[in-house]
């Protein structure tokens, strides 16, 4: 098996509520787009997809956690500092939920915003070389 990550599927309670975080808030430009799914890539070959809840749990044979935090952190690394602090002001404009950018102890900066259902985004200045091999 490859090692690579082709799609990150996300469960969404509310189609319209995602779609105006995502396409018309963040900007993102979706390659497919219907009551169902919203599709967007998020890398040269990594698709962020993200289900109605219900349409979720019949393709997936069972029903999905709910309540708290989900167990799931997506990131979202950026070339400056400054960077961080632009996204989260982005997202902050559009409701979300955001968490201070702090200094991190092992040389980044990073904080989080939640987007409607609740999944954390990271949002990273990282100078090392790992932090450095995602950005594109």
């Amino acid at each position: 098996m490859d090692q690579r990550i082709s799609f990150v599927t996300l469960a969404v309670a509310d189609m319209a509520a995602t779609r105006r975080f995502y396409i018309d808030g963040l900007g993102w430009s979706p390659e497919h787009d219907d009551d169902e799914v919203i599709m967007l890539m998020a890398g040269d070959h990594l698709v962020l997809s993200l289900w109605a809840r219900a349409s979720f749990e019949e393709e997936i044979g069972g029903a999905t956690a709910s309540g708290g935090v989900p167990p799931i952190a997506l990131a979202h690394n950026v070339r400056t500092r400054g960077e961080v602090d632009e996204v989260l002001d982005l997202v902050r404009g559009l409701g979300a939920q955001v968490t201070e950018p702090q200094e991190r102890v092992w040389g980044g900066y990073t904080g989080y915003f939640a987007d409607p259902d609740g999944y954390r985004w990271e949002v990273a200045w990282n100078p090392g070389s790992i932090g450095q091999a995602v950005l594109p």
